[in-house]
């Protein structure tokens, strides 16, 4: 191929030499070095069920790369499993996961100068992190997911990961045997595939779908079932197009783009965590974006699907409703989607949505209607106020009433709060404050699934307040504030609440407020310290020295 990067400078004499000979101990031979070099990412692993079903995928890409007249080159990207490590010291490595699978796909692509790269992904940072590295790179690119995993049963009702959350507050409460909760915390999670709700990486791959780098129906397969590796054989065909017509990456992810895939997250009810990622890729990507274009979005958008964790069902009846296709078809019918926007098909997502239905079929509860949404607008309020002038993120869905004043309760840790939880020690009405988790005082902004997951098993998730610097699970619901900028250990406002102060959160009216005068926070000012770093060497010390605010990604190579 006359475009092949590396054929023009394999064949430019006899410096290349030894560059050939490493290539024909893997068996190349002289007509390979007209092909394209393709990167194959590889997050598979046996570390957590999201992944451990990849190396299929992987398989089938290669196979597909090499009859399209490809030479595949796999290299390994890690994980780190939310589900396993929260609750756990292990939670703040899965953020900086982020950023390790973008050097990774980064290093692999510019060092060995490849033509182009198919990332496959499952947990949650795998999706950003590889979509950082291709944008980086910028090299024709396409994300394909691992899928999701079907439901567990028990009783009659579907489990997911989130039940065995929620099952600990049920049992701690005494509303529940020990034989049912051992029984959910045995079916839950029947097999491989990322966890089955609109948590995070559901909640990214339906995105990476509408922000056009995956192809569609690619966001919601089960990963169990068949149909996902022919899926990914097609994904490995159409990048080698892409190749071919030299579409890279940055060609696709513009700020149009960007707004399709967020409308999409608005629609589907996602997950907080795409607020944190999205701003981190627009960023890699080089585009406009701050964490406002978010709230401009919520307003516009309303949420039509009826999907976990505050409505009814899981990624694999969306698939079966019709997928994201409909879903996007639905928005683009309400001029609410970027129709022109080029996507890794070589056409353009009204081109790709043409034979898909104007509406939802009638035989299915997942997809509303334009006309009868389950909100009138998005679920990700951006909050602001004393305690997060820079900005904060309120998933407001499932709520009757977004809106609560209430003392503080405060916590310099996940495993305190949840303690006090479990203790009944917290009451209707009470706000908890856990601070010192955002990307700098973690480090790496741990999720507070067990917590919440508690709160709610104890049927207190609409009435006790939680806000926190950290982050939140794609699993949780409820009276939640995350992301808090500026973050306690840079020294933000949720560093000086005491117990028992007066905090409001509204929703409504976007804000997020220590009811303390001014003179008395200047006062707590004065006497703040700064908390000695919980990290001095390795990921966590690096990633807590450069990490920027949560309100502009926690990205590490920020201005």
């Amino acid at each position: 191929m006359s475009s092949n990067r590396r054929s023009k400078n394999i064949t430019e004499g006899v410096a290349r030499a030894p560059n050939r000979s490493m290539y024909y101990a893997m068996g190349y031979t002289d007509g390979d070095f007209g092909k394209p070099m393709i990167g194959v990412a590889n997050g598979h692993s046996t570390i957590t069920p999201c992944n451990s079903g990849l190396q299929k995928l992987a398989d089938a890409a290669i196979v597909a790369l090499k009859e399209a007249g490809a030479n595949p080159q796999v290299f390994g990207t890690p994980t780190i499993s939310d589900g396993m490590a929260m609750g756990t010291e292990g939670m703040k490595y899965s953020l900086v996961s982020r950023e390790v699978i973008a050097d990774c796909v980064e290093t692999c692509v510019g060092g060995q100068w490849m033509d182009g790269v198919l990332v496959i992904g499952g947990c949650d940072k795998n999706m950003p992190g590889g979509m950082m590295g291709m944008l980086r790179a910028n090299v024709p690119a396409i994300y394909v997911y691992g899928g999701t995993i079907l439901p567990g049963r028990y009783k009659g009702q579907d489990l997911n990961i989130v039940s065995v959350f929620e099952a600990v507050g049920q049992f701690s409460a005494g509303n529940m045997s020990e034989e049912d909760f051992c029984q959910i915390e045995r079916r839950a999670i029947p097999g491989s595939g990322s966890c089955g709700g609109m948590y995070t990486a559901n909640t990214m791959s339906s995105a990476f779908e509408a922000l056009g780098m995956s192809l569609p129906y690619a966001s919601t397969m089960a990963n169990v079932e068949d149909p996902i590796v022919a899926h990914t054989q097609d994904a490995a065909r159409a990048l080698v197009e892409a190749v071919k017509r030299d579409l890279k990456p940055r060609d696709i992810v513009t700020k149009k783009a960007i707004e399709n895939a967020v409308a999409v997250i608005m629609a589907t009810g996602g997950s907080t965590n795409a607020v944190l990622h999205f701003l981190a890729i627009a960023h890699a990507a080089e585009v406009d974006w701050t964490i406002d274009d978010f709230e401009r979005m919520r307003k516009r958008v309303p949420v039509l699907c009826d999907l976990k964790p505050s409505g009814r069902f899981l990624a694999i009846d969306l698939h079966h409703a019709g997928g994201i296709p409909q879903v996007m078809k639905v928005l683009l019918n309400a001029g609410l989607l970027h129709g022109d926007c080029m996507t890794i098909t070589g056409k353009t997502v009204a081109e790709n949505l043409a034979e898909v239905p104007d509406v939802p079929r009638a035989d299915q509860q997942v997809i509303r209607r334009i006309a009868t949404p389950m909100y009138e607008q998005g679920h990700l309020a951006i909050l602001r106020g004393n305690l997060s002038p820079e900005g904060c993120v309120a998933k407001i869905t499932g709520l009757k009433s977004p809106v609560m004043t209430g003392p503080a309760r405060v916590f310099e840790d996940e495993q305190t709060a949840l303690a006090a939880i479990m203790a009944k020690q917290i009451m209707a009405g009470d706000i908890m404050v856990l601070r010192y988790l955002g990307p700098k005082g973690g480090p790496g902004m741990p999720e507070m699934l067990a917590p919440t997951g508690a709160l709610i098993g104890q049927g207190l998730g609409e009435s006790v307040g939680l806000i926190t610097d950290g982050r939140f699970s794609g699993g949780t619901w409820g009276m939640v504030v995350g992301h808090v900028a500026p973050e306690a250990y840079a020294g933000g406002v949720i560093a000086l609440v005491q117990e028992g102060d007066s905090i409001t959160i509204d929703a409504h009216q976007l804000l997020l407020q220590l009811n303390v005068d001014e003179a008395e926070i200047a006062r707590r000012r004065a006497l703040w310290q700064q908390p000695a770093p919980r990290y001095t060497r390795g990921v966590l010390a690096k990633f807590a020295r450069n990490a920027s605010s949560a309100s502009s990604g926690a990205v590490l190579d920020g201005d």
